[in-house]
């Protein structure tokens, strides 16, 4: 769903402020990376409060809305609100911090539009988007809770060039400021309100002008919406998000026109599932022409509320987050998701503190929020004493994490374009299956396939190939590596000793099981699978399934994440069972400590149980909600 909104604003990162870690020098030039975000709203005169606000909280991401674009009146005359980001701007820098301003994409509300001639529907009807039947993209209060009564809410197609042309110059306007970067939200084709699920947006006259330039087709007659069997209907699926994403770049290109150091920021809440597809905003493709992506992650389906998940929820959790890592390719992961919002069973400290948690251990930034929608928090003294702990210890879990002897799992993002439910079925099955077991595993693209490091390589029912992928995976078979093809063999590679086909897809089979009766359900059940993968970790870590663990090489040191789901009740407690027992050994090495942080903890040294030339092996202490582990220490 969009975001949600409830104050008018701009986004200010701070770079300076108390609680801040002991190497300074790396979160000033990198803050995008040690972002810790929050909202706070914005006036012309309240500038030098927000930052005052943020330094006490040890907040250095804080994001409100002045969004000149999105509502109509100041898309017509923006100067007052470019007034107020100079002023921000400027009070922002004078206290060290960053400053980024929230815009809308492809939204626009009107107030009190009964009230006034002048609407972008009413002055503008050919830019709105549209159903099939000529339907116009526009919406009332009630349509969405951010919506007043009153208003007028549309959704613009992207080309419609007048409008982009006046949009363009607003970004331009927004990054002549001073203001550090721009946050654009809702950059969606309209399939996400009610009635506009199955539509296929958008069938404007601009918008089936520009399919025909690009394919000769007309999308009101050659398309057999819905069916991802007929090739037009494929053409119109890469078609919108390709144009999402150009939209995307276009900004980037505009601001950065202005400011070569401006930031670019899209807020989705498509992750790696079928929604993608349906709104058009694919992370994927958006991490490669912007700087981050605020991911208003939902996995697909259930309750996305920290106090409502399932243990399989977040193990869903981390498998999206995961793969926003690898899409970004050492950009940072910014996730805009909910804790609590009124479950009378949970403690909302505890579900503030497992949402965090969860983010931290994939090396994804932690935004916190009040209910459901993206301003205040829950608690704040759980929020100050989250985000003074992150800032100490902000280099292990925000600096660049290597594989080391990581397992291979392909995310084909044509393949989930085209066999959503399939796809993902298998892809998360074999993933839990891998966090679960506790090995190595790393999330490869199109993008990284010629760098993948390990010895594996697992295509969980990849059936949509192009041929520089083709080409890629028999480079990567000559060279030694070992390619397992499970369900659909889309690779048209010969017969060879180092690819094995497996048809019957056992990440499916194992996230089937796992739907049926998570609690049952560990990874010998997919035991014969495992043993083919003929695995060689780095790191050996034995640890109950109810546990996470990813495995990288952070600043030369081997270190061992660790989250824990086991115990947790879906609105019955936030509370997880601590693991006892929990060992790590290193093989190769002859050790003698591991250093360990707790979440929310202080940084303890443990001696190592076994020890050999071959071998160092470490008892950890009982982990309640999570844990780092790093030989060698942080």
């Amino acid at each position: 769903m969009p975001c949600f909104r409830d104050f008018v604003g701009v986004l200010v990162l701070a770079s300076t402020v108390a609680g801040a870690h002991t190497d300074q020098s790396s979160q000033e030039s990198d803050w995008m990376h040690h972002a810790r975000i929050a909202a706070y709203g914005l006036t012309p005169n309240n500038a030098d409060e927000i930052v005052r606000l943020a330094g006490e909280s040890h907040v250095n991401a804080i994001e409100v809305d002045n969004d000149i674009p999105g509502r109509y009146e100041s898309f017509v005359d923006p100067q007052e609100k470019l007034g107020a980001l100079r002023k921000l701007a400027s009070a922002a820098h004078q206290a060290g911090n960053h400053a980024f301003v929230y815009i809308a994409g492809t939204e626009c509300i009107t107030a009190d539009a009964g009230k006034t001639p002048h609407t972008l529907a009413k002055e503008h009807p050919d830019w709105l988007q549209r159903k099939l039947t000529g339907e116009p993209a526009v919406f009332t209060g009630g349509s969405a809770f951010w919506i007043k009564k009153g208003d007028e809410d549309v959704w613009i197609s992207p080309y419609a060039q007048e409008w982009r042309k006046i949009y363009m110059q607003r970004v331009r306007e927004i990054a002549g400021t001073g203001i550090d970067g721009i946050y654009v939200d809702i950059p969606y084709w309209m399939t996400h309100f009610t009635g506009w699920e199955d539509s296929w947006a958008s069938f404007d006259d601009y918008t089936v002008a520009a399919f025909r330039g690009k394919t000769g087709l007309n999308a009101r007659k050659d398309l057999k919406l819905g069916d991802f069997n007929d090739a037009n209907f494929r053409k119109w699926i890469d078609f919108r998000i390709q144009t999402l994403t150009d939209f995307m770049k276009e900004i980037d290109h505009n601001a950065k026109s202005v400011n070569p150091k401006i930031a670019t920021v899209a807020e989705v809440y498509p992750g790696i599932e079928e929604e993608v597809v349906r709104v058009g905003a694919d992370p994927y493709q958006m991490y490669a022409v912007l700087d981050t992506i605020a991911h208003e992650y939902e996995f697909g389906e259930g309750d996305h509320r920290a106090a409502a998940r399932t243990p399989l929820d977040w193990f869903k959790y981390q498998v999206g987050m995961a793969a926003f890592r690898s899409f970004a390719e050492g950009k940072p992961s910014w996730i805009l998701n909910y804790s609590w919002d009124g479950e009378e069973k949970v403690n909302p400290k505890s579900s503030m503190e497992n949402l965090a948690m969860s983010q931290l251990m994939v090396g994804a930034n932690f935004w916190d929020a009040k209910g459901h929608v993206m301003s205040g928090s829950n608690d704040l003294p759980t929020r100050k004493r989250i985000f003074s702990w992150i800032a100490k210890h902000s280099d292990v879990f925000y600096s660049p994490r290597k594989p080391i002897a990581p397992i291979g799992v392909y995310f084909s993002p044509s393949t989930r374009n085209y066999f959503a439910k399939e796809f993902i079925a298998s892809f998360r099955g074999v993933m839990i299956l891998l966090l679960e077991k506790h090995l190595e595993y790393q999330v490869v693209t199109p993008r990284t396939l010629t760098r993948f490091a390990g010895k594996t390589l697992v295509f969980p029912d990849v059936r949509v190939l192009d041929d520089s992928e083709k080409a890629a995976l028999r480079d990567v078979v000559a060279s030694g590596k070992r390619l397992i093809v499970t369900g659909t063999d889309a690779t048209g590679l010969a017969e060879s000793p180092n690819v094995l086909r497996i048809p019957d897809d056992p990440g499916s089979a194992y996230m089937a099981a796992l739907e049926r009766d998570f609690a049952t359900t560990t990874p010998a059940a997919a035991q014969r699978f495992l043993e083919q993968i003929h695995s060689e970790p780095a790191v050996v870590i034995d640890a109950p399934p109810g546990m996470a663990t990813h495995v990288a090489n952070v600043n030369g040191k081997t270190c061992v994440f660790l989250a824990n789901f086991t115990g947790l009740r879906s609105r019955e407690t936030a509370d997880q069972t601590p693991q006892g027992g929990v060992r790590i050994s290193f093989p190769g090495t002859s050790a003698d400590v591991l250093q360990v942080l707790p979440f929310l903890g202080e940084p303890a040294t443990i001696k190592r149980e076994v020890s050999s030339n071959l071998i160092s092996q470490f008892l950890l202490p009982p982990v309640n909600k999570g844990a780092v582990a790093c030989l060698g220490g942080f």
